[in-house]
């Protein structure tokens, strides 16, 4: 097979923040799929960038007091401990805001603007009155007006996938004041994606096999319909708006002064920037690189940009005289413990920083990953239980386990050497040659799982092959040395071969190996080569270790800093102390507003309307609680909150159904609690010198129900019971837990 010509890249993340676990993802798939290319010989330039403009950009550099150009390389400057962490090798990591961008993006634009690809027209755009500008596409909210989904962006619905221009929205609003944004006219310059050229190389372009089958029935219907901006429907594709004015951090367009590229131009080009990067330094011909026809072309993206890189990309290449994409790659999306929404305050987000900063093993998540992943573009959930369970499973109680149970017996036995393989293991060899051939077509497919399934089923038959010979009862006998050393030899063997098939997923630990044995099992031909009777291997050293739940626990821990709900608490809280049961006046009390329903069909239903107590109801401290004048509970009224403040709160009711006594705190109680969910809830709460723990149990109380679980000494509590106390413990001691009157019932919110 002749070396191939591989140029790849995966999507550029917008330079405003750190990588997320998905990018994190897309860069492992990717990696992978690159390592296993280069492990076949041939020639592969791997690179990403930086989408370095926009809006988005300039704001929030000014917010940060820099300029956008530095705002940029800051970002840049924190990637690296992120794909070093990984070991995702980039062969270049760029900016479009790079001169060979800037440089590229005018070239393309001219190409199309002489193709009459490009037109200007005058349009009506979305200024801000309050901000005095034209707000970007992505600053304009509204509702979708194919599907009415809300809160959808001003240029594409992440709910249908419709894409329009902003003034397409129904009841739009200004992301970043909130005011109704006016019309004014602009210049504007377009790409005419709805020419009858474009529409029908796109229409064959992306039916030819480039885009998997579920994507390319996609793109399909995008041909047939689209909405205009006076809700009319027509055929074929619109025009893409690709100019904005000035302010904008971006590239000026070479013959419109005061007028930049929008992102859906000069972004992409990020790609080919990169690479002329690459290659400039390397002192090697951009053009003629781009001009070979061996060259093949590979984009790794998710479900959430098909549009852009399936319409927009390849037309703008084809028709400015470029090469176009062989195949677009499109992934879905990380979900994490069985496809529950990211949240870092819930503590189920996965920070890829905070993984590596709690020692947790990069080749554990690579190859979770790689046995989740598959060709199509499918979420994946990331669940912790089984993380734990398919790594120590799989890697160590199968693979690893292999050479842990032969490799000391080739040291002491043997000095090191090798002896000659078990010729009755004839099947099992022609196991590994079969495997061989079928994760290699798993691996050039992006069928990564059945890839890992088939390496695990053939460590199954080695670990087999070792339980029957059982090694550790033939070295009881030295008469039977040679067939000791037979029998080690070959599971060392197949372990190397085992090792080939897992090497692009675990590529540290290969290295690892190819020193440990004295050959590079990074080769994908290292597979067919047997090691010779005599070879030389070094001390076996444990190559990986066990996955600890006590690090899982830790990685989905919430995160120290007080949540959006404590935050709230922490303002209306008198003084704005930090306190682990919120000091109340004690003369507060919370009604909630006349004819409030109080339902009790769906207590503590969040998701759907939220049942509110009976208007009726009333919560007093209870007796006793200080309520002097001017200071109130002898602390000032905390500064001035508004409503929205007030309902990130979510209190509800929640009945004591147990409580006691936590061992080794005199201060904390254990409270289970029923709020109306169907589950109880484990509570610590700080009243053990007001109460013992029988007196509470039964007794009515009020639960903040939205509080991030958090994790402590004793346990994770899971909320917070309110209570009132003096602020001065010392002149008026006491705790007051806050109880409801007679009638209220648990997961009744109170408003």
């Amino acid at each position: 097979m002749s070396q191939r010509r591989l140029f790849v890249t995966t999507a550029l993340p917008y330079a405003n923040g750190n990588f997320h676990i998905g990018h994190i993802m897309e860069y492992i798939q990717a990696d992978i799929w690159v390592r296993f290319q280069r492990m076949q010989g041939h020639a592969v330039n791997f690179v990403g960038a930086d989408d370095a403009h926009g809006a988005p950009i300039m704001i929030a550099a000014e917010k940060a007091g820099k300029t956008p150009q530095q705002f940029v390389a800051d970002i840049a400057a924190s990637r690296t401990p992120y794909l070093d962490g990984f070991h995702i090798k980039f062969d270049n990591w760029s900016s479009t805001d790079s001169p060979e961008n800037h440089q590229l993006a005018r070239l393309i634009y001219l190409d199309l603007k002489k193709a009459g690809l490009v037109e200007s027209k005058t349009i009506e755009q979305f200024f801000d009155p309050e901000k005095n500008m034209f707000l970007p596409d992505r600053y304009i909210k509204g509702q979708c007006p194919k599907c009415g989904a809300k809160d959808q962006y001003g240029d594409n619905c992440e709910v249908c996938g419709a894409v329009y221009a902003p003034t397409d929205l129904i009841n739009p609003y200004s992301a970043l004041s909130g005011a109704v944004p006016v019309l004014k006219s602009s210049e504007h310059f377009f790409f005419r994606l709805s020419d009858p050229r474009c529409v029908e190389f796109l229409q064959a372009w992306t039916q030819d096999g480039k885009l998997q089958p579920e994507v390319a029935n996609k793109v399909k219907e995008w041909f047939s319909v689209r909405t205009n901006a006076d809700g009319t429907t027509s055929e074929g594709l619109g025009d893409w708006d690709i100019s904005r004015d000035a302010p904008y951090f971006g590239i000026e367009i070479p013959d419109a002064p005061g007028k930049y590229f929008y992102v859906w131009l000069d972004a992409p080009v990020g790609y080919l920037a990169s690479l002329k990067n690459l290659l400039d330094r390397r002192g090697e011909d951009y053009d003629a690189y781009m001009a070979d026809p061996r060259l093949q072309q590979y984009h790794f993206i998710g479900k959430d940009i098909v549009t852009f890189h399936t319409l927009f990309w390849p037309a703008m290449l084809h028709f400015s005289g470029r090469k176009t994409p062989d195949n677009i790659f499109v992934h879905g999306f990380l979900t994490v413990n069985n496809g529950e929404k990211m949240s870092k305050s819930r503590g189920t987000g996965l920070d890829p920083l905070k993984y590596l900063s709690l020692g947790m093993n990069p080749e554990w998540l690579r190859y979770y990953l790689a046995a989740k992943l598959n060709a199509r573009n499918e979420d994946i959930d990331f669940n912790a239980d089984d993380f734990m369970a398919r790594v120590n499973s799989d890697l160590i109680g199968k693979y690893v386990n292999i050479a842990s149970r032969s490799a000391g017996f080739i040291t002491k036995r043997f000095a090191g050497r090798l002896g000659e393989e078990d010729p009755q293991a004839h099947l099992l060899y022609k196991l590994a040659s079969s495997a061989l051939n079928e994760v290699k077509d798993f691996y050039e497919s992006r069928e990564f799982a059945k890839a890992t399934r088939t390496i695990m089923n053939l460590a199954d038959q080695v670990n087999q092959y070792v339980d029957q010979k059982a090694p550790w009862l033939i070295a009881k006998d030295v008469a039977r040395d040679a067939e000791l050393h037979m029998v080690c030899t070959t599971a060392i063997g197949l372990f190397k071969d085992l090792t080939v098939l897992l090497a692009p997923i675990l590529p540290r630990l290969a290295a690892q190996v190819s020193d440990w044995l004295g050959v590079d099992v990074q080769k994908w031909d290292s597979a067919l080569v047997k090691l010779p009777a005599g070879h030389v291997i070094k001390p076996y050293t444990h190559l990986l270790q066990r996955v600890d739940v006590k690090q899982l626990d830790a990685l989905f821990e919430p995160p120290a800093e007080a949540a959006p709900a404590q935050a709230a608490i922490e303002s209306i809280a008198p003084g704005g102390g930090k306190n682990s049961t919120p000091t109340v006046g004690a003369g507060a009390s919370f009604l909630p507003p006349e004819g409030a329903d109080s339902a009790l069909g769906r207590p503590g239903g969040e998701r759907n309307l939220a049942p509110t107590v009976d208007a009726g109801a009333s919560f007093l401290p209870p007796e006793g609680a200080d309520s002097a004048l001017g200071r109130p509970g002898g602390e000032d009224i905390a500064p001035t909150i508004n409503i929205d403040d007030f309902a990130k709160i979510d209190l509800r009711i929640a009945k004591i159904v147990n409580c006691e006594a936590v061992e080794g705190s005199t201060k904390l109680l254990r409270m289970t609690l029923d709020a109306g969910e169907g589950k109880l809830r484990n509570v610590f709460s700080g009243i053990a010198s007001a109460y013992k723990p029988e007196d509470l149990i039964g007794k009515h109380t009020v639960l903040v129900a939205n509080l991030a679980p958090r994790k402590m000494k004793f346990g994770i509590s899971e909320g917070m019971v309110l209570a009132a106390s003096h602020a001065d413990e010392k002149a008026q001691p006491g705790i007051y837990v806050l109880e409801p009157l007679p009638g209220a019932m648990p997961g009744m919110r109170i408003h």
